[in-house]
């Protein structure tokens, strides 16, 4: 007989991180897991339709976001959690 494990959360994962600046125009200054944290930038993304319309894996940066993304007008949604990682701490 096989003993069910109840998986647990990463615990990285689940630890509040503290956007800056530039990040806490787009998704508020509080300290909020990463979690959160991409559920409200995505959030931000679909409110201003800035998901480009042929191509669903771009985000098109508006002013708040050209700044987390380093100035970039386009990034992929892949490299977009690594610029908003730079934005943390």
């Amino acid at each position: 007989m096989a003993k069910k494990s109840t998986r647990k959360p990463n615990a990285a994962f689940m630890k509040p991180v503290t956007p800056n600046a530039k990040l806490a125009a787009v998704v508020g200054d509080k300290p909020l897991p990463r979690t959160e944290l991409t559920k409200k930038l995505w959030a931000y993304i679909k409110k201003n339709g800035l998901q480009d319309k042929k191509n669903k894996r771009m985000i098109n940066a508006d002013d708040a976001l050209k700044a987390v993304f380093g100035g970039k007008a386009q990034v992929s949604m892949f490299d977009m959690t690594k610029l908003v990682s730079k934005n943390l701490s």
